[in-house]
């Protein structure tokens, strides 16, 4: 499949200038106190300043990629509405990168520009019940069905799936070869028939994420990315991208944020409106978290400045290790602190949330909540291990199980 970009980058928006100007002729044409916000949105992206960085055609205008905040302030200014990107984040920070690297000209213009405006939400099908941490070893089969292919499995985990138009699916393709050479990647429609989504209950009462079950679905061949067989270095390009957007966005080294932004802002706050709870020893755990909280702020504003310079690298993996770790220790910190109020929880209903809010109702429910962060994008022990590979330049650990074809796997 190609992947060739459909224009040239226009040299007049490669600079500030020019992209303030463009700015200001789109605000003069779709002014955002009379235009409805989803008609706004499909203009900016159709000028080309949805990601100045993408190919003109692709809501972009092939300019540097540093010169994107140039747009949004310009926007946020003139009171632009914007596209809800913790909403559609798996579509704007998964989806997106996947298919502007792998997808054919036609897949990219069909796809993109509803993902940006959030017209057609995305939901990402990788983690199954057998597999999760080792993701590779997945048992969903998609198998060549005339000009198309018949996918059977079930999928866990999976956010936002009940609100989703379409999905970015890894499927096995040949079983008879080692686990990782036998995958291939599709787009698949979650409207088509033999697709069910259930809730999952979680240890907060709500159900944020879903099973998927796939049951003799049919992916045409036009929504496969990458080649057949090429799947997992596919998804590594997603993954990579997930990580960076899970810990290079989240509470509490969140970019562009302030200090004590977050969860470590709630946890001072009650420190300070309670000082008959403090003692020496809390007092010490707060201060480590402190500067630990400060120092994955300021990782994540550089990964944020990486990002601006091309592709994410394996430093978003350690981010999102912080992450979880700091999630998980100022929220059992701060029901510590709260003593007995700290176990109270306001509400069990099962509810479905379409946004995921870390620091939103009541100290319980934080503490109860952060302790899916280890696991969501990739858990921790996956991540140490790629920290320890691909940052430090540690020796693998041992995998038997690497060059062994997939159907001879003990499961």
């Amino acid at each position: 499949m190609s992947s060739t970009h459909p224009g040239p980058a226009d040299p007049e928006a490669a600079d500030a200038a020019g992209l303030r100007a463009r700015t200001a002729a789109l605000l003069a044409a779709h002014d955002p106190a009379t235009t409805p916000r989803l008609d706004f949105l499909r203009a900016r992206f159709d000028a080309g300043l949805a990601w100045v960085h993408f190919p003109a055609g692709l809501g972009g205008l092939g300019a540097p990629r540093a010169l994107q905040p140039v747009v949004d302030a310009e926007l946020a200014a003139a009171g632009a509405p914007g596209n809800d990107p913790r909403r559609i984040g798996i579509g704007l920070g998964m989806a997106a990168p996947t298919l502007l690297q792998y997808g054919t000209d036609e897949q990219k213009r069909r796809f993109l520009r509803p993902l940006w405006t959030g017209e057609e939400v995305w939901c990402q099908l990788f983690s199954e019940p057998g597999a999760g941490s080792d993701l590779a070893a997945l048992a969903t089969r998609a198998v060549r069905d005339g000009d198309g292919w018949r996918v059977d499995g079930q999928k866990v985990w999976t956010s936002s799936a009940h609100l989703a138009r379409w999905a970015i699916l890894l499927a096995r393709t040949d079983p008879t070869v080692p686990k990782h050479a036998g995958l291939t990647y599709f787009v698949c429609d979650m409207t088509d028939p033999g697709v069910e989504v259930r809730p999952l209950r979680q240890i907060t009462g709500e159900a944020e994420f879903n099973e998927v079950f796939l049951t003799g679905v049919r992916v045409p061949d036009a929504h496969r990315l990458g080649a057949v067989g090429e799947g997992w270095r596919v998804a590594r390009t997603t993954l990579m991208n997930e990580r960076v957007a899970i810990g290079g966005s989240a509470e509490p080294g969140t970019p562009g944020g302030t200090r004590e932004t977050g969860l470590l802002g709630l946890v001072a706050d009650t420190w300070r409106a309670h000082p008959e709870l403090r003692t020496h020893d809390l007092h010490q755990r707060l201060l480590r978290l402190w500067v630990e909280a400060e120092a994955a702020r300021l990782t994540g504003e550089r990964l944020r400045q990486q990002l601006r310079r091309g592709r994410p690298g394996p430093e978003g993996s350690g981010l999102k290790l912080s992450f979880a770790r700091l999630n998980q220790e100022l929220s059992g910190l701060e029901v510590e602190l709260l003593a007995e109020d700290g176990l109270a929880y306001g509400d069990w209903t099962m509810t479905r949330p379409e946004v995921v809010d870390f620091t939103g109702r009541d100290a319980g429910y934080r503490y109860l909540r952060a302790k899916g962060n280890s696991i969501e994008g990739g858990t921790s022990e996956v991540l140490l291990n790629i920290v320890a590979e691909r940052v430090l330049g540690l020796p693998p650990e041992p995998r038997t199980d690497k060059d062994l074809p997939w159907k001879d796997l003990p499961r």
